[in-house]
């Protein structure tokens, strides 16, 4: 009889626990969907922020980042946008992408530069795209120039006894091959298209540093210059990081330092709960059980 009467008084307390469990869950659900309705709200009800828009790694043309920077330039709670760059560059392709996105974003709200450890070649065309760019002293930057690379594999092939055969509709069909050297001709066909993406690039520069043609030239033959160079030569405005860029933007654009910053996100909330999930389960199943114990677990050595 005691015993039927401890298991039900072990059933209540478990009971209990899982109603305590569920509210608290329900009540992290409410508070987690109140946050993100507040996103939208004026600052006066927790709604300003300033978006962080980071540039890492290699820089191709992506559609749904470009989505996202015109999607940002409607939404009323971001008051200001820190493109915060640590990239050695891309493709061409990409950081035009960039840097006409930030350029329609500027027509909206502040946006600024802040370069961190590198920001070359096509990071460094899309800092340009900011209305105020800071560096580090040490950061490497510039690399104003375009690049096109092909191998030429031919006299490997030749030494194999692999013979190449081409039907083509014109001489430059297959400029540049790796199986054969580059013509006269094609050489100087991709290089004219060299040419043309080097005067691009150069006139985004001028543009956006407001800076004559001809001093831009004498920096802009493809070499990499330290943050501390790349000021003395009109390149970035300042040195500093992310915390001169909020007071710049709270004394030239009244963006109050206090406003919170988020990272321009680019999954939508589905993803962002997905991916936490899973990130969780991962790290609880992997980091924890197999990583401390998961071998002991699965196999013990006799004493």
């Amino acid at each position: 009889m005691a015993l039927e009467t401890d298991l039900l008084i072990d059933r209540r307390r478990l009971k209990r626990r899982i109603a305590l469990w569920r509210a608290f869950a329900v009540l992290l659900l409410l508070a987690g969907g109140l946050a993100w309705a507040l996103k939208g709200l004026p600052d006066g009800l927790g709604g300003g922020h300033v978006v962080r828009l980071p540039v890492e790694g290699f820089i191709s043309d992506d559609r749904k980042l470009a989505e996202a920077i015109d999607k940002l330039a409607k939404e009323d709670g971001a008051k200001a946008v820190i493109v915060s760059i640590d990239s050695p560059g891309g493709s061409v392709g990409g950081g035009e992408m960039l840097h006409n996105a930030l350029l329609r974003l500027r027509e909206r709200k502040p946006v600024v530069a802040v370069m961190r450890g590198t920001a070359a070649s096509a990071a460094y065309m899309t800092a340009v795209a900011a209305e105020r760019i800071w560096a580090r002293d040490s950061t490497v930057t510039g690399s104003i120039g375009v690049l096109l690379q092909t191998p030429d594999a031919s006299d490997l092939i030749a030494r194999l006894g692999v013979r190449m055969e081409t039907i083509r509709s014109g001489p430059l069909k297959d400029q540049p091959s790796p199986f054969r050297p580059l013509s006269d001709e094609g050489r100087a066909a991709l290089q004219g298209v060299i040419g043309d993406l080097y005067d691009q690039f150069v006139g985004m520069v001028v543009a956006g540093r407001k800076l004559p043609e001809e001093r831009v030239r004498e920096v802009a033959d493809g070499r990499v210059v330290t943050g501390r160079q790349a000021l003395a030569a009109g390149l970035v405005d300042a040195i500093g990081g992310e915390q001169e860029a909020r007071a710049w933007l709270a004394a030239q654009k009244g963006v109050a330092e206090d406003l919170p910053i988020r990272d321009l996100e680019l999954r939508g909330a589905a993803e962002r709960l997905v991916g936490a999930a899973w990130k969780g389960a991962m790290k609880t199943l992997v980091s924890e059980w197999l990583g401390v114990d998961g071998v002991r677990l699965l196999w013990q050595p006799a004493p």
